[in-house]
């Protein structure tokens, strides 16, 4: 079997895509290694789809950043149980050679282990079985074989176990109406979803179907335990059409604003400082696609009619609202105090107070906002 032409040299496509899982990977360990010393002492990075180890132009792959990154740091040595598997025996071969050949690899507690096997009910089988620490699933089919719930139910069902699932949405959308893949799209979506899907999206025109089927997706990961569920878009290199998604799973929103803000900061740029949440490479010269959008003005109208009448702190507003939106932290602050300089809100203790000679008026996480009864003040 040959080597995919995808390993021929790293795109910036996906370098965005193994940024987004090594940052991640790095503060997920962060915030579950303080737990998984009461549960173990172990935490673990799965990874079903590996490829190589090494682009052709020597450029790392994931894996191999991964262990780079468990090996540097003093605690993650020692707890790190790295899995990685490819079906292609040249890639699997490869990328053993590569993770031989990191230096320092002798200092990690668990030696990583390399598999060479399909993907497919065997490996989702033996996953339910298994009590999992606390696990990082990277899910990065080169098309969509191998994909079910019965997988991402497996790999969910654990505490502390998140999932990273990069695809190619074009091959997913050409697949749900070829009755040549029916069956793995029925095991992708579940029968039922896959056929209320399908006859939703039969009069669409292609630009609409996206949505549906990406949220369609996204509605089987919460079904299989993934409560909260994040999307991030890569374009065509032609720009404005979908080419993959990166959709992350969390049972714990801790995990998804830190997701959020990582997609946040690797995207291909802002509106009004609100992330797109997407990487498209034809962004910077084409900033008229974004010239009328008012994401901030928005964010700020949605919060007057969706807490008319209460009073609360400005990290209760962020919590309770930002699931499910693009919308980070930062973003919450300045729609906040835009409202408190047009006088539509009362912020304790007011802007006068919290200003400090010279800097900017902050909006802090424990600055009570009172928000009028009537939205339309």
């Amino acid at each position: 079997m040959s080597p995919r032409p995808f390993f021929d040299e790293q795109t910036e496509q996906s370098l965005v895509k193994a940024t987004i899982v090594v940052n991640y990977f790095k503060a997920w360990t962060k915030v579950v290694m303080r737990h998984a010393r009461t549960r173990g002492g172990k935490i673990g990075y799965v990874d079903l789809f590996a490829g190589p180890g090494h682009y052709e132009d020597g450029s790392k792959s994931t894996p191999i950043l991964i262990l780079e990154h468990a090996i540097q740091d003093p605690d993650m040595r020692d707890m790190l149980v790295a899995l990685f598997n490819d079906v292609n025996p040249c890639f699997s071969r490869s990328l053993e050679s590569a993770i031989a050949s990191i230096p320092g690899l002798a200092i990690l507690r668990y030696k990583p282990q390399v598999l060479n096997e399909q993907v497919g009910t065997e490996i989702a089988k033996r996953f339910q079985r298994w009590r999992f620490v606390p696990t990082l699933f990277f899910i990065d089919p080169w098309g969509y074989k191998g994909l079910s719930l019965e997988l991402f139910s497996s790999v969910l069902k654990d505490w502390g176990c998140d999932c990273i699932l990069f695809f190619n949405y074009n091959r997913i959308n050409m697949g749900l109406n070829n009755n040549a893949v029916r069956d793995h799209m029925d095991t992708l979506f579940g029968v039922k979803r896959a056929e209320d899907l399908r006859a939703r999206l039969e009069p669409m025109q292609p630009d609409e179907r996206e949505a549906h089927i990406v949220e369609a997706i996204a509605e089987a990961l919460r079904g299989m335990g993934g409560q909260y569920v994040l999307q991030f878009r890569f374009t065509s290199p032609s720009g404005g059409r979908a080419s993959h998604y990166l959709i992350f799973v969390t049972k714990h929103v801790r995990g998804y604003d830190i997701m959020k803000e990582i997609m946040a900061r690797v995207g291909s740029g802002t509106v009004e400082g609100v992330p797109t949440l997407e990487y498209n490479p034809t962004v910077a010269i084409q900033p008229a696609l974004f010239a009328l959008s008012q994401p901030l003005h928005d964010l700020a109208d949605s919060l007057l009619r969706e807490f008319a009448g209460q009073t609360m702190t400005m990290a209760d507003v962020y919590n309770k609202h930002h699931v499910g939106k693009r919308y980070v932290k930062a973003n919450y602050k300045d729609a906040l105090l835009k409202l408190e300089e047009e006088g539509r809100i009362r912020a304790d203790p007011p802007a006068e107070q919290r200003q400090k000679r010279g800097a900017k008026t902050t909006f802090a996480d424990d600055v009570r906002v009172t928000f009028p009864a009537d939205r339309r003040s």
